[in-house]
């Protein structure tokens, strides 16, 4: 499944290690540590503190959200609500 994460950015659920609130990031030394390294590693553009509420970190790449945790982990709840639902439908009534 994937997850749209603001800014027309979508990215693979299950790539995902994990989403950061943007205010914690300077409220832990090794937080913001990693992001510097990311940033220079992968020729980022800095962290901009009025646009971006979450930092999200897959293996290979870090991305800066402008929404909010809440609302993305009701974006990714909502994706494993959808990938338990059970098929139900009768394919021999849509058969021609």
């Amino acid at each position: 499944m994937f997850i749209h994460i603001g800014d027309d950015q979508v990215i693979r659920s299950d790539e995902i290690i994990v989403m950061i609130d943007q205010q914690y990031v300077a409220s832990s030394s090794i937080n913001e540590e990693m992001i510097e390294h990311q940033e220079e590693v992968e020729d980022m553009p800095q962290l901009d503190h009025d646009v971006t509420k979450s930092i999200i970190i897959t293996k290979d790449h870090v991305y800066y959200s402008p929404l909010s945790i809440l609302t993305l982990k009701k974006r990714a709840s909502m994706l494993s609500t959808l990938s338990h639902l059970d098929d139900y439908t009768d394919s021999e009534t849509y058969d021609t």
